[in-house]
């Protein structure tokens, strides 16, 4: 058996071996007589004691032994590993050695050893990297090395995994070793195995195995920890999550495919059987589980013990077996055990069962197991231990994120059983047909789980093959087995099925009529749901800090002596659950070579297997079920660690003090003569503070410490302590909180679901306290230190939790839970309720029985207590100045701090329940809530309300969430989050007064002097500052504050405000307003997301509000003001309407875009302008998509009114006078083909007046016309047809287009009138300059923590940057501008025109948002090119404006900035700079365009090259005919053609870097880079951009020229125009027209007349050439 244990490395460990079985390791500093010594030794024989200490000459500490049948291993300090005993596989090497001269295993020098096992003949050491080396026996392949007989030495074994392409090596946690085999644990938690047997637990019948294989059966489950026994394995697995288990149970056998449920139909009764046995013995799930047919009755030869227990009955055993039955008295009419020291032990569940083996004592002497055939205990004992038993039921399910209901430990015996199973379909279909009879037989269901409810120690569905022959003796053996070997039929968690066992255990009410009158009266009661009294899977946020108590224990290999727990003596190829185990807390599991134990967290031990020797620690003979071993000398002892031998237990626990004591149950030695047997007894001897034990073999060791400076004695006191107080908190769980949540269905409601809350927490509190209890004792088994420990490490797990149970215990005390238990308890605890008294630790006489409940559940806060004082002691242990003293010295204050907290809690909670008490009425069941405490009240006068009448009765009620004012029968509350409070300074009114303020109601309270004054505000500061920070229902933390802060967040709901009546409001306050960010929520659906001020919605917000008609929301996001909406924002109508602009009071007021419909839908339209009080008023542009029209112009009251531009998809254009939205007075009207009226209209579209109507061809009428457009006109006037032999220029009556529509700077005036307001200035030009700075500061500032806190609205990083550096005010800003300043200027303007946040940026968005809106889509009419243009340039103007406001000392239009003072070089450089965006030098001139253009003209190109195109179509359709034709000729043809001088010819032209000389048929090689250079002029959008191409392209022509001519040459524009003329033939510029227009009329003023001008003339001529072209 491997055994492991690990000690403090400061220690040295010695070790001595008697002639006797009995083995101690203890420690030692090395000095002889040092007082530094801590460890003694102990040995004798049998019973008797020799205290003659021997010492093992080992130069370091032992950290581990391990045991095996004749020999033993050490593991000391270093990694170092000696052995001995008898060593037969070493051959020539030394094959013995006494205990007392160990031999050193060479072999493993340089290996970093960290654990050792032993089997029976062969060992294993495990290094720090995960490797396992293995030595001795072989012959059954157990040391994994194939073909050797015998391993000598240590050798490494590779563990590897072959399914990993390519293997990758396993690390091993722990090794465990038997007689034939061996097991390794891997990191990943699975099992590896190798030897031979099918204790292997592998799918396979070849053996031996030699090299490690897994455990296919165990994949997927978290397993802890393994042992082996001689022929048996042992494995510690945690459960599964309760999700991972829940499967539906099949109905059939996946082996051999029968039925696993039959009903068979006797003459007088049915059986239902499940009793299927499947010939493997385990049956192998698709999901990797194993679960086992429930056994068959076993052959007949063999029998088990008859002293074994039948459904833990009380049935006397008398029958032959192989052992002597010996009859023990149990106590079964108390039904639990008392220890000496007032400690009960929690024996109701688990200890009867394993105990209630004899019976003819407890029952009255019945005789013989053959005078009574039925399985059933005696109905009187039953009812006895029913009494005691009685399980808990509640009505309510908790919340989804509280404890699963049903738990293990709730009912820890009941088989799993799916509501879907074909087994209970047909129970309910035949409940008719069982009958009363059918209680007799094993088959009926209910109440054979009923039976196994109460007898929880040996739970599971029992089935009897129907008319099994033999004598009653003989089927009552087979009916034993067969119900043992059901308890494991499937590896299912139990914890899954228990909840509908439980719904269904009283479904056959028919079957009870054998059963006491208790069980019927339960049977009777309405069906409630199970309180989880253990939590599933563990507390959270203790996550893998501390070992886990939902385990289970899986066994395989061979059952003989029914070593495998399962209820029978057949092997099991592969691991199976021990059911019966599942719910008890197992933390260590124990081999022997023929038995097996489980020590659990509640320092039980359970055992089975051979008990031939009495190993087994109870009198009964070989048991094939887990049972307790019950330690005699003392009932209050706490087993914490085991050791199993060859025919031997040895037992470490606690007795009545701290200091571990050993118990010995099996082989004794008396007078040197080994081999006598005794049964059950076990022995004790103390040895100090031994802090493990093993054995093996006939051997038993003990590493023991001595105390050094009471560290050790402290941390054994600690894990002790802990012990004794988790087996106390399950005391309390078992005996008397399940029968009070059994009574659950006699409270009302509201203490129902308290009850339940206090359960819980209780649960979580107690399985906290077994885990922590579980992690201690591991702590001694290991390292024995304090630094780790994980109430020092994370004590917020720890003080959380009993803050929760505190205040559970508090809410359910407050509102008279305990008051209300008091009835029903009296009836279930008798009216001496001295197990209350003891559970309680009350020694007052009479105390009411609901204040003895009080003070047992508020007992677990004294621990807290217990837990400061032993941490404080372990720090005496130090010097005062270390860090572990003030480590433990801060866990201590932290510990008591909490105690001094809870206690106030409690005090806080008795003093609200006796003031519940005091004032009983309407107003207490309305004011009375679980979670409130009262601070102070008035009823004594000492508060009174200013101003109130004489005879009105006021009484205030200070409570921890709110304020309470009541007046006779009327009561107010007052939120403490939202109230307000300050006193009145005495020196003005001599009064004693405190200010109130609330958010609907403000008024002042008179307290009847200065003392009374200063108390109540203390008091209600106190709540206030509580209520906020949740310290009323958490730590204790925080000092108290003087006062709570004026700015906090809370919650309200407005009761009188008309505005917001009945409106939530969660959000930030001010002095009892909303301030700050906060939600309000109206009862009808509207809800308000955004900042407030002074209780107004001010800032930005979103506002939902529903329309009941659409079933749809309005909805607003967007700026408010005063608590209306105010400024920009965007506002989504239910009707589909969708508005984006600007507002004032509500309304939509100033620049907007109002979308109405859809483009589907029946009147989709566009409008973008100006609004006045919600109604178009001024300058916008009106896009009507069903009728195909687009209005520019003026309106007034949603109407159009003045003069305005109309143009139709189908090129109809007006420009006049509009009145009430018609077109009426005078106007121009063109048709596409330039049909002209010019004239008088009276409605849209109606000619009604004088007028003038031209033809395209000149032909005009003139005179009065009337009738609609497109149908038909009625002319009264003259027919004029111009003379054909007039000159070209009198032909047509051009009209001037332009003069009747709006004018540019009356354009979207309100847009650049909110941008001037941005800025802070009431009209464009008035306002101060600096304070226009800080305005765009503020405004970048606050968009960007806008954008900040909203994610939708993130900005890159890239924004973030620019925003950052415009949020500076520039400081060229001021001062005289010179060459520097402008272009820093110029960089401003970009990156301010980058980003909308900026005003200005804003402003240009909106400028290119309305123009687009204005010349795209119908609006790209030809007609409108002059406004398009003129609009762009009353952009710049009116822009050009705000910038020279921000830069006062920018120069006018046309203003010239100075030269610089520096260095011709330097102003040569610096004005290289600019020479891609103006023409002339910068520094000269300052002009609008040349600013501006380049930041406003590429967002606006696309619209107005398309009117430009649309204008010049028929030119540059004439153009681009030319250029075809003529590009069709070759370089030298056409150049011939052009007229251009053979000298300018090229000769040669680069082709693919190679001079290639010029030919005849040579096209488009000559003058390339210039036709190149030129191309681009269509991918650039400013004038001075593409003059600058233009003038790129003439040094291209000259550098290609210059190259066969002269240095000196200079062109004259005879010979340059010809050449220049090839190169725009040759660049092929499709809208060379366009361009050309384009330049012409955005280009700077200052260059028409410099360079850049003639260039430009000489680019127009060639177009005008080229067209010319086609006709000569």
């Amino acid at each position: 058996m491997l055994c492991q244990c690990g000690c403090s490395e400061s220690l040295r460990h010695d070790l001595c071996l008697t002639d006797c079985l009995l083995l101690y390791v203890f420690s030692s500093s090395g000095k002889e007589d040092s007082s530094g010594e801590r460890g003694l030794l102990h040995t004798w024989k049998g019973y008797s004691y020799s205290v003659t200490p021997e010492r093992v000459l080992l130069s370091r500490p032992v950290l581990q032994a391990a045991l095996g049948t004749r020999h033993g291993i050490l593991l000391v300090e270093g990694g170092q590993v000696y052995s001995f005993g008898e060593f037969p596989w070493k051959q020539s090497q030394v094959s013995e050695a006494g205990p007392l001269k160990p031999v050193l295993e060479s072999a493993l020098s340089g290996q970093r050893v960290i654990a050792v096992a032993a089997g029976s003949f062969h060992s294993g050491a495990l290094t720090e990297d995960g490797g396992v080396h293995m030595w001795g026996e072989n012959s059954f392949g157990q040391c994994g090395l194939s073909s050797l007989a015998v391993v000598p030495n240590p050798t490494p074994v590779a563990v590897l995994d072959l399914d990993t392409s390519p293997p990758h090596t396993i690390r091993v946690l722990e090794l465990a070793c038997g007689e034939q085999h061996s097991l390794a644990l891997s990191a990943q938690h699975e099992v590896w195995a190798w030897g031979s047997g099918c204790q292997l637990g592998l799918v396979t019948t070849i053996f031996p195995v030699w090299k490690p294989q897994k455990v296919e059966h165990l994949v997927g489950r978290h397993v802890l920890q393994v042992a082996c026994g001689a022929f048996h394995s042992l494995a510690l697995v945690r459960c599964l999550p309760p999700q991972e288990s829940r499967r539906p149970l099949p109905d059939k056998c996946g082996q051999c495919h029968q039925l696993l449920y039959t009903m068979t139909d006797k003459e007088d009764h049915v059986i239902i059987s499940d009793s299927h046995y499947c010939p493997l013995g385990v049956e192998l799930l698709a999901e990797g589980e194993a679960r086992l047919g429930p056994g068959r009755s076993p052959p007949l030869g063999l029998q088990s013990s008859p002293s074994e227990p039948l459904l833990s009955s009380h049935t006397s055993a008398s029958a032959p077996g192989p052992h002597p039955s010996i009859t023990e008295h149990t106590d079964y009419e108390s039904g639990r055990a008392v220890a000496q020291n007032g400690e009960v032990l929690t024996t109701t569940d688990s200890d009867i069962a394993a105990a209630g083996t004899d019976s003819d004592q407890a029952v009255g002497g019945v005789g013989a197991a053959g005078s009574r055939n039925s399985p059933y205990p005696d109905d009187q004992a039953v009812k006895e231990y029913l009494k005691l038993s009685d399980t808990s039921l509640a009505d309510e399910t908790p919340p989804a994120d509280s404890l699963d209901l049903l738990t293990s430990d709730l009912i820890p015996g009941v088989m799993p059983v799916t509501t879907s199973s074909a087994l209970n379909s047909l129970v309910s279909s035949c409940a008719s047909a069982v009958g009363e009879r059918v209680v007799s037989t094993y088959e009926a269901l209910s109440l054979k789980k009923m039976i196994n409810y109460y007898y929880p120690g040996v739970g599971g569905v029992a089935g009897v093959p129907g008319g099994v022959p033999g004598g009653p003796a003989e089927e009552r053996v087979r009916l034993e087995e067969s119900m043992q070997g059901k308890k494991s039929c499937s590896t299912g968690d139990i914890r899954e099925e228990e909840a509908e066992g439980l719904s269904r255990r009283l479904s056959l009410p028919g079957l009870l009529s054998q059963v006491s009158p208790r069980l019927l009266r339960r049977a009777s009661r309405p069906r409630v749901r199970a309180v989880p009294l253990t939590p599933v899977g563990g507390l959270p946020e203790a996550g893998e800090l501390l070992p886990s108590l939902q385990t289970e224990v899986w066994s395989w290999g061979r059952g003989e002596e029914g070593q495998l727990g399962h209820g029978d003596n057949l092997p099991r190829l592969q691991p199976l659950c021990i059911k019966c185990l599942s719910s008890k807390e197992v933390v260590l599991v124990a081999a022997g070579a023929h038995h097996s134990l489980a020590l659990t967290a509640q320092s039980q031990v359970f055992s089975w297997g051979s008990n031939s020797s009495g190993q087994l620690g109870h009198m009964a003979s070989p048991t094939t079920i887990p049972r307790l071993a019950k330690v005699r000398l003392s009932e209050g002892i706490r087993v914490w660690d085991v050791g199993a031998g060859a025919q031997h237990t040895l037992l470490l626990a606690d007795g009545d003090c701290y200091q571990p004591i050993l118990y010995y149950s099996g082989q004794q030695v008396k007078d040197g003569v080994s081999g006598s047997h005794t049964h059950t007894v076990l022995n004790s001897c103390c040895l100090g503070y031994v802090s493990g034990v093993f054995a093996g073999g006939q051997s038993c060791v003990a590493l023991a410490d001595r105390n050094v400076m009471g560290f050790i004695a402290s941390l054994h006191e600690l894990a002790s302590a802990e012990r004794k107080f988790y087996c106390k908190l399950s005391s309390v769980k078992n005996h008397i909180l399940r029968p009070l949540l059994d009574l659950g269905e006699n409270y009302r409601p509201a203490s129902t679901v308290l009850l339940r809350s206090l359960a819980r927490c209780y649960s979580h509190l107690c399985h906290l306290t077994g885990q922590h209890s579980a992690s201690l004792t591991a702590n001694l088994r290991r390292r024995r230190e304090f630094k780790n420990l994980v109430m020092l490490e994370h004590a917020s797990i720890f003080l959380d939790t009993y803050n929760e149970y505190c205040c559970s215990v508090g809410n359910f005390l407050v509102m008279g839970g305990f008051q209300a238990l008091a009835k029903p308890s009296l009836e279930f605890f008798g009216k001496c309720p001295e197990l209350l008294q003891r559970l309680a630790e009350s020694s007052e006489e009479n105390i009411p029985l609901s204040d003895l409940l009080v003070t047992l559940f508020y007992l677990p806060m004294r621990h807290l207590h217990e837990y400061g004082r032993l941490l404080l002691k372990l720090g005496t242990c130090f010097e005062v100045s270390s860090v572990d003293y003030q480590k433990l010295q801060d866990g201590c204050s932290k510990f008591e701090a909490l105690a001094l907290h809870l206690k106030r809690r409690r005090k806080e909670a008795e003093y609200t329940y006796h003031f519940w008490k005091s004032f009983p009425g309407k107003m207490t069941d309305s004011l009375r809530k679980p979670r409130r405490r009262l601070i102070c009240e008035s009823s004594n006068k000492a508060l009174t309300l200013q101003n109130s009448g004489r005879f009105s009765v006021n009484w205030f009620i200070l409570f921890n969430d709110a304020l309470v004012h009541a007046q006779f029968s009327t009561h107010h509350v007052f939120p403490l989050a939202t109230l307000w409070v300050e006193p009145i300074p005495e020196e003005n009114t001599g009064l004693h007064g405190l200010k109130v303020v609330s958010p609907e109601e403000t008024f002042t309270l008179l307290a009847c002097s200065s003392m009374e004054k200063a108390k109540w505000l203390r008091s209600i500061n106190q709540a206030v500052d509580q209520a906020m920070s949740g310290a009323g229902q958490s730590g204790s933390g925080a000092g108290q504050r003087a006062e709570p802060p004026i700015s906090r967040t809370a919650s309200y709901t407005f009761y009188k405000d008309s505005r917001l009546k009945e409106a939530t409001y969660e959000g930030r306050w001010l002095a009892g307003k909303p301030n700050g960010r906060g939600v309000v929520k109206w009862l009808d659906g509207r809800i308000y997301t955004g900042t407030f001020k002074n209780g107004l919605e001010d800032g930005f917000g979103d506002y939902v509000m529903p329309s009941k008609t659409l079933n749809l929301n309005d909805h607003y996001q967007g700026h408010w003001k005063e608590g209306k909406m105010h400024g920009i924002g965007t506002y989504k109508y239910a009707t589909g309407e969708l508005y984006d602009g600007s507002f004032q009071d509500n309304m939509r007021h100033g620049h907007g875009m109002l979308r109405s419909g859809t483009l589907n839908s029946s009147s989709p339209s566009v409008f973008i302008g100006q609004w006045v009080h919600d109604k178009k008023t001024g300058y916008g542009v009106f896009d009507d998509i069903t009728r195909g029209e687009k209005y520019m112009g003026m309106w007034q009251d949603d109407q159009r009114q003045g003069t305005g531009v109309i143009v139709t998809q189908f090129g109809l254009y007006y420009e006049g006078a509009f009145n009430n939205n018609k077109m009426q007075g005078t106007g121009v009207l063109l048709s596409e083909d330039n049909t002209t009226y010019e004239g008088e209209f009276s409605e849209d579209w109606t000619l009604n007046g004088k007028g003038v109507l031209t033809m395209p061809n000149g032909d005009y009428f003139e005179g009065s016309f009337t009738g609609e457009w497109g149908s038909g006109l009625k002319v009264t006037g003259s027919f004029f047809k111009p003379n054909l032999y007039d000159s070209d220029g009198d032909k047509g009556r051009a009209v001037k287009l332009g003069r009747l529509a709006v004018r540019p700077e009356e354009k979207w005036r309100v847009v650049f009138e909110e941008c001037w307001m941005r800025l802070g200035c009431e009209a464009p030009g008035q306002g101060e300059n600096q304070r226009a700075w800080e305005n765009i500061a503020v405004a970048l500032t606050t968009s960007r923590r806008q954008h900040r806190d909203s994610p939708e609205m993130n900005l890159s990083r890239t924004q973030n940057r620019t925003l950052e550096s415009l949020e500076f005010i520039p400081q060229q800003h001021v001062g005289p501008v010179t060459m520097e300043k402008y272009d820093s200027i110029r960089r401003y303007l970009i990156k301010a025109c980058d980003t909308p946040l900026h005003p200005l940026g804003r402003l240009m968005e909106t400028l290119v948002a309305v123009y687009r809106m204005t010349y795209v889509g119908v609006g790209a009419n030809r007609r409108l090119l002059l406004q398009a243009v003129n609009e762009i340039m009353s952009y710049l103007a009116r822009i050009f404006q705000l910038v020279r406001f921000l830069f006062p000392d920018l120069p006018e239009e046309g203003g010239a900035i100075p030269e610089p003072s520096s260095d011709p070089q330097d102003k040569k450089d610096s004005n290289c700079a600019d020479t891609q965006l103006e023409s002339p030098k910068p520094g000269r001139v300052v002009s609008s365009s040349a600013l501006l253009l380049p930041v406003l003209l590429p967002r606006l190109y696309p619209p107005l090259f398309t009117l430009y195109a649309l204008e010049k179509e028929r030119e540059d359709d004439v153009y681009w005919e030319c250029v075809l034709r003529l590009n069709k000729q070759p370089d030298v043809a056409l150049l011939a053609f052009l007229g251009v001088q053979h000298k300018f010819w090229p000769v040669s032209v680069p082709v693919l870097g190679e001079k290639t000389e010029v030919v005849s048929s040579t096209k488009d090689a000559c003058f390339a880079s210039a036709t190149e250079t030129l191309q681009q002029i269509s991918t650039t959008f400013t004038p001075s951009d593409k003059l600058q191409v233009i003038q790129l392209t003439f040094e291209e022509i000259t550098k290609e020229v210059m190259s066969s001519l002269e240095d000196n040459f200079l062109w004259s524009m005879d010979d340059l125009f010809p050449v220049f003329l090839y190169v725009v033939l040759r660049a092929r510029i499709r809208n060379l027209g366009s361009e050309v227009s384009l330049i012409e009329d955005l280009m700077d003023p200052c260059v028409q007349h410099g360079e850049h001008g003639i260039m430009f003339t000489t680019l127009k001529a060639c177009y005008y050439q080229i067209q010319h072209e086609k006709t000569t």
